[in-house]
């Protein structure tokens, strides 16, 4: 027996983003590597991809859409905007811990001033971060609501997006400057 029409199409489709996701969750890494120099520091951005991807899978369970080629599209791009978001915060803390001198000697480091540094890297972010969420959820909010002809592939690439962009920026303000004071307390050999 064999299947044709729109069934192979879509199972054609889905055997391609089978292949895709991962391909490109490996490019993405190893853009981050090159960017970043160290392993760990690839490795919490792209875990935090996963979880930015919670925001999107309960957006779909609640409009009651199932998973498909649009939804796996509008998946893929809430990675690249995730891991944008992981990125930038990486900068920041890195900047205000090289802002603070006395934090790579052993002699003069204080936990409270290495809490105080990624404190003020990540509050740096807040305002932008919020002004990124605010416009592409201000952007995608037609697209998930509209009416007209290819709306229902549409909306279906908007909602994880829109879905993402409610736990992406949580995740990034909070769990990535926590992981990441955890990774440079082990990578200096800090002692609490």
């Amino acid at each position: 027996m064999a299947f044709s029409g729109q069934f192979e199409l879509l199972e054609r489709a889905n055997h391609k983003l089978k292949l895709m996701v991962p391909m490109t969750l490996m490019i993405i890494f190893v853009l981050l590597y090159l960017a970043f120099r160290r392993v760990g520091e690839a490795l919490l951005i792209i875990s935090s991809v996963p979880f930015a991807q919670v925001g999107g899978i309960w957006l779909l369970w609640w409009m009651g859409f199932h998973l498909s080629v649009a939804t796996g599209t509008g998946f893929i791009a809430l990675a690249g905007v995730a891991a944008e978001f992981g990125v930038v915060m990486l900068m920041y803390l890195r900047h205000a811990i090289e802002a603070v001198p006395s934090l790579n000697n052993p002699q003069t480091f204080s936990e409270q001033k290495l809490d105080e540094a990624l404190y003020h890297g990540a509050v740096l972010r807040v305002r932008p971060k919020a002004m990124t969420v605010a416009v592409i959820i201000a952007g995608l909010l037609p697209i998930l609501w509209g009416t007209g002809a290819g709306s229902e592939v549409m909306s279906r690439i908007a909602a994880p997006m829109i879905g993402g962009m409610i736990t992406a920026p949580l995740l990034s303000l909070f769990i990535i400057p926590a992981a990441y004071k955890l990774m440079w307390l082990h990578r200096h050999r800090v002692r609490k």
